[in-house]
C-alpha cells in the first residue's frame, strides 16, 4: 500500500477513460471520475520528491555564483508570490525581500501556493520598498529592475545583459502599476523581456521566473556599472 505522494488513476468506463492524478489519501476515501462519475482504478504511483537542504546541493555547471536576491514590491496576487517563492528556491536565490502589500509566508494561502518553498527560501518583509532598496545598496548590491517602460523600444533587453560581478538584486513591481517610480530611480539598470506578440507584458510570476533563471544559469558575467 502506498503511504504518501500521488497516484494516477483512470476511469474504468471505456467511453471515458479519463486519466488524472490524485493524492493517495483521497484515493483511500474512494474517488469517482469527475467527468462521468464512473469508477476509477489506480494505474501508476508517483514517488514523492526528496527534500535536500540548500547547503548540501552540489554546484550547477555554468551557473553564476554571484549573490542574487529579489525585491518583490507590492505584488498583489498571493498566488503569484507563492509561485515566485518556488522559482526563487529553484534558481537558488539567496533571499527574497517582500515590500508593501506583498503577502508573506505567514498567510496560509501563500503557503499553499508555494508548496513548501516558503520553508526553505529566506525572506524579509519591508513596509517601504525604497527603504529596502537603500539597505541593499548599502550592502553592496546592484539593483536591476524588470520593467517595460513607455520607451520600451529603446530599453535594453535582459537577454543582452549578464549579471554583474557584484551582488545583484532583481526588482519586480506591481502587476498593474509596475515598479514604483521612486524605486526605479534607485536602480542601476532597467531591463525588459522581449515580446513578439500583441501583448506588452507577461504575468509577473512568469516574467520573474524567466529573468532569474536567465541571470542564474544563462548569462555570462559582465562588469557592473
Amino acid at each position: 500500500m502506498i503511504s504518501s505522494g500521488f497516484v494516477f488513476v483512470q476511469c474504468g468506463d471505456d467511453a471515458c477513460r479519463l486519466r488524472f492524478p490524485v493524492e493517495v489519501a483521497v484515493v483511500e476515501s474512494r474517488v469517482v471520475c469527475p467527468r462521468c462519475r464512473g469508477p476509477v482504478a489506480v494505474i501508476a504511483a508517483v514517488a514523492p520528491l526528496p527534500t535536500v537542504a540548500r547547503s548540501l546541493l552540489p554546484p550547477v555547471d555554468g551557473a553564476t555564483s554571484v549573490r542574487l536576491v529579489a525585491l518583490l514590491d507590492n505584488i498583489r496576487s498571493i498566488h503569484n508570490i507563492g509561485s515566485m517563492f518556488r522559482t526563487a528556491d529553484g534558481a537558488g536565490l539567496d533571499h527574497l525581500h517582500l515590500a508593501g502589500i506583498s503577502a508573506t509566508p505567514e498567510h496560509p494561502r501563500l503557503a499553499k501556493a508555494a508548496l513548501g518553498a516558503h520553508l526553505t527560501m529566506p525572506w524579509t518583509y519591508h513596509r517601504n520598498s525604497l527603504d529596502a532598496a537603500a539597505r541593499l545598496r548599502d550592502e553592496g548590491f546592484c539593483l536591476w529592475a524588470l520593467e517595460r517602460t513607455a520607451e520600451a523600444s529603446l530599453q535594453p533587453s535582459l537577454y543582452d545583459a549578464g549579471p554583474p560581478d557584484a551582488p545583484l538584486a532583481l526588482v519586480v513591481g506591481n502587476e498593474r502599476a509596475g515598479v514604483d517610480p521612486g524605486l526605479l530611480a534607485l536602480c542601476d539598470g532597467v531591463f525588459s523581456l522581449p515580446m513578439r506578440g500583441g501583448k506588452s507584458s507577461l504575468n509577473v510570476a512568469v516574467a520573474f521566473g524567466i529573468a532569474v533563471y536567465h541571470l542564474r544559469f544563462a548569462a555570462a558575467p559582465v562588469a557592473a556599472r
